[in-house]
């Protein structure tokens, strides 16, 4: 029989709230692939496509600044309820659009569904990023432990999301997978509205929204760096090179659209599930567990650099070739693959110390002000992905990423340890 009292105060809460936040970057992955396949079908160009994503991103930047405040002052609990609720309100708008409107029509319709969906995500986000903070046990390196996992666990969902997103669309359109998603998602709000159980914060009176941004230098320095390494991941991953796998495997036929959305969905999951099973495992990968603060910092460090020799091998490579070649999309998809893998590791590490050097009474004011810093990142991705891959294809695309994560390595650098 399982002893319940060694169980940490508000263990099943954090369960409940995970769980469901799993299922929301569900449905946020196959969103992403749904949306971005079905308009580049309808002929929407890559800077087009890219407006898509704009308000979602702009809207991730102002909603964790506001989500830190918003848990401080009602509780943890309230931020993913409103989450869940909003993503199937935007689920459910994005069904009624229609194939007859213009094409700035539709992309501001989209613009703005998409915007309240980035609204949802970071509003559930703050929930169980911060409730790793207060429930974790510090002992033997297991708040790295905990988040690793978590970050971990939530990418290899989203990867599934990216695979489910594509696999309905060839299945069954755009509009009967969104609102299928919409239907199992308002069945998980329900289910959390009905039964969560007690133990997370309910929140504090009082709370002044200016305690939002943090006087930590550590804080701030990090939040820099993460604009940086989310900027040159996105360059490439919005927009640039699903559409650049499409130009190379379609054939332009109803057949040959449905199976490269199979295989750009499956691409795209294989390196998000990648990507989170080295989060998820890179306490063990860093030996974080002997390790100091410090050390972790000047990790940090190292595989900021390690990272940018990926994309700069990428962007050589893109030159060589001049146009698409068998050997650069095989290329392309392993280097892509190590990105993914190094990747992790950065931002698992990132994902560490933001809450190593915030306190307890503070959390989520400082993970909203950090993940509104890795929103801030996306939005300059997801804007440089388009305008790049337009303007000089994939060698201005990948080299854009390459100055990008050095950017965040030198941003690392100005971090110190915290004095207890």
């Amino acid at each position: 029989m399982t002893d319940s009292s060694a169980r940490p105060k508000g263990l099943s809460a954090y369960i409940a709230v995970t769980a469901a936040y799993w299922a929301f970057m569900l449905s946020d992955g196959a969103l992403r692939m749904l949306v971005l396949l079905h308009f580049h079908t309808l002929g929407f160009s890559p800077v087009q496509l890219a407006y898509l994503f704009v308000l979602y991103e702009i809207a991730g930047i102002v909603t964790n600044l506001c989500a830190g405040w918003i848990a401080a002052r009602f509780g943890l609990t309230s931020t993913l309820y409103a989450g869940l609720g909003l993503q199937v309100l935007a689920l459910l708008a994005l069904a009624q659009l229609d194939p007859s409107w213009a094409v700035g029509t539709s992309v501001v319709f989209v613009m703005l569904v998409q915007g309240a969906s980035g609204v949802a995500k970071d509003l559930a986000k703050m929930s169980s990023k911060s409730a790793v903070k207060l429930l974790a046990p510090s002992e033997d390196g297991g708040l790295f432990r905990w988040v690793a996992l978590l970050t971990g666990s939530k990418n290899m969902v989203k990867g599934a999301g990216f695979l489910l997103g594509a696999a309905l669309l060839a299945m069954f359109g755009f509009v009967g997978a969104v609102l299928g998603m919409a239907a199992i998602l308002s069945m998980i709000l329900l289910a959390v509205l009905i039964a969560m159980p007690e133990g997370l914060p309910k929140g504090r009176k009082g709370t002044k929204f200016s305690e939002v941004f943090s006087k930590s230098a550590n804080v701030n320095w990090l939040s820099a760096a993460r604009v940086f390494l989310f900027g040159a991941r996105d360059v490439w991953f919005v927009v640039g090179i699903p559409i650049y796998f499409y130009a190379v495997l379609s054939d332009g036929t109803t057949e040959g659209n449905r199976a490269t959305f199979f295989m750009i969905g499956t691409f795209m999951a294989i390196w998000v599930i990648l990507y989170g099973l080295v989060q998820a495992n890179a306490p063990r990968i860093l030996r974080a567990k002997d390790r100091s603060e410090a050390s972790l910092i000047n990790a940090a460090r190292t595989w900021g650099w390690g990272l940018t020799a990926v994309p700069v091998i990428l962007t050589l490579a893109a030159i060589t070739a001049g146009e698409p070649q068998i050997w650069l999309t095989l290329t392309l998809v392993f280097g892509l693959l190590v990105f993914g893998a190094i990747f992790a590791v950065n931002s698992s590490l990132h994902s560490y110390l933001i809450l190593s050097f915030t306190k307890a009474e503070r959390v989520t004011m400082d993970v909203g002000f950090y993940y509104m810093a890795n929103a801030a990142g996306r939005l300059v991705g997801t804007l440089l992905s388009g305008l790049t891959y337009q303007a000089g294809g994939l060698a201005l695309m990948l080299g854009t990423a390459a100055a990008m994560v050095a950017a965040s390595a030198v941003t690392v650098g100005f971090l110190k340890p915290e004095k207890r």
